[in-house]
Parts: C-alpha cells; structure tokens; sequence
C-alpha cells in the first residue's frame, strides 16, 4: 500500500486523518513534535483500523527536521505517495492587531507556512523522482477569509496555505503530481477547547448552517477521498469541511 506523511497527527485533525487513511490500509507516517506517546497511541489507532504506522518526531519549521521527516518515511517504504501539510499552530497569545509582537508573528508563520512551504518542496522533488508521483493536500482553516483581528498571524498563515495551494499546483500540474486545500471550520480539538463556550454559543446561533462541532474524522474523511484519487481532473481545489460556514445565507 501507498505511504502517507502526515504533519502533526498525534493529536487532532492531524489524528483524525491519520486512521481514515489507516482505514484504507495506508501506511502513515505519525509526525509529531513533543509528545511521543499521543503519536504512538495515534499509531496504534491507524493500525487497529487496518493500517501501518511509525512515529516520528520533527518541527516542520526546522529544515533539519523536514529532512529527517522525509528520510525516515523513505527508509520505511522507499516511496512517499501522498503528504498532508498539517501541523499547525495557535497564536501563543490572542492579541489586537494593533498591540501584536513580532515574535509571535515570526514563530507562528515559520511553523504554519514556512514550514510547509519548504516541507512540500522537498517532498514534490521527491515524487518527481519516482514512478507513482502522488498527491498533497494543505489543510488551511475558514481562517484564510474571515478575519479574526485578535489572532492576524493565524489568519494570514492559513491565507498563506491558500496560495501555497495554488502555487505548488500550477507548477505540479503536469508532472501528474495534484495539490489541494481541505478548508475545516470549527473543529473540536484541543485548540479550540479554550474557546468552546464561545463556539457553542455561536453555533446555536447558526454560525454555520449545519449547526454542529465539526470532528476531526469529518476532515479525514476529505483527505481520504483525495488520497483514493477520485479528483484526476482537479488541482489546486479547495474542499470547504465547515458545515456550510463558507457560504452567504439570507
């Protein structure tokens, strides 16, 4: 079976894509950064829904690590079929734009986009060299458009992530190598725990129209479709998994 690497799975969305593809038998490449033991319990997970996975610890913001990452997924299976541009992080402190430091700036873009960016040029040069190219899906948020003015480093990473997207799918086109962008709106992960009353409110309200939490499976099971190859005839598309968020309702 095809190999995956996926950024920042041991936990969340990261975990939630990793057994959906686990559940069509791929091997997956568990990326984690500190905690080694939610990794291995994500691996144990993917293997349980008919998978295989490793553990393997990286930053994405380190180009050491990004190599590492890459080298422990081809001394596994000697290919790398699909990546899936995760890991991600949350602004360290949410912070009016007008009162925002550069430090937080710089670490959360290196880790959101920068890191990303360069994983996927490593990665792509990769699948230029083999026969079965593959596929790489950047998983962004409703972020990249609507405007949070407490947290404008997050929401400018993941606007990055949506023309990363189209970059690396217009260069990639016709080397038969696909990139795509699965969009998640509120989702209920650790990082938006300290938010939940919040969003609970809000989407009884009718935040979205189906008035829900979003789940980490509901996103695997984007990436899933993706990964079987059902889109050929599409690249550098965006997959909108936010219950309808996205869309103007009168």
């Amino acid at each position: 079976m095809p190999t995956a690497l996926v950024t920042g799975s041991s936990r969340g969305i990261g975990r939630g894509i990793a057994i959906q593809l686990g559940e069509d038998g791929w091997h997956v490449v568990v990326n984690y950064c500190g905690n080694q033991q939610a990794a291995e319990d994500t691996c144990a997970a993917v293997v349980a829904a008919g998978g295989q996975a490793i553990a393997v610890q990286g930053d994405v913001s380190k180009a050491e690590d990004r190599q590492k990452l890459l080298d422990a997924t081809l001394e596994w299976t000697g290919a790398i079929e699909l990546l899936v541009n995760n890991a991600g992080i949350a602004p360290s402190v949410r912070a009016d734009i007008l009162e925002a430091d550069e430090d937080s700036f710089d670490k959360l873009i290196t880790v959101n986009l920068k890191g990303p960016y360069f994983l996927t040029q490593a990665v792509a040069r990769q699948m230029l060299q083999q026969p079965q190219r593959g596929q790489i899906i950047n998983i962004s948020s409703l972020s990249a458009y609507a405007a949070s003015v407490n947290r404008g480093d997050y929401c400018i990473s993941k606007a990055g992530l949506g023309m990363m997207t189209s970059l690396f799918a217009a260069r990639l086109a016709d080397d038969d190598i696909r990139v795509y962008e699965v969009r998640p709106g509120v989702i209920a992960t650790d990082m938006t725990g300290a938010v939940k009353e919040k969003y609970d409110r809000l989407i009884a309200e009718g935040l979205s129209p189906i008035k829900r939490w979003g789940q980490p499976e509901d996103i695997g099971r984007a990436v899933r479709a993706i990964a079987r190859g059902d889109f050929p005839f599409s690249t550098g598309e965006v997959i909108n998994v936010d219950g309808g968020f996205h869309m103007k309702v009168l």
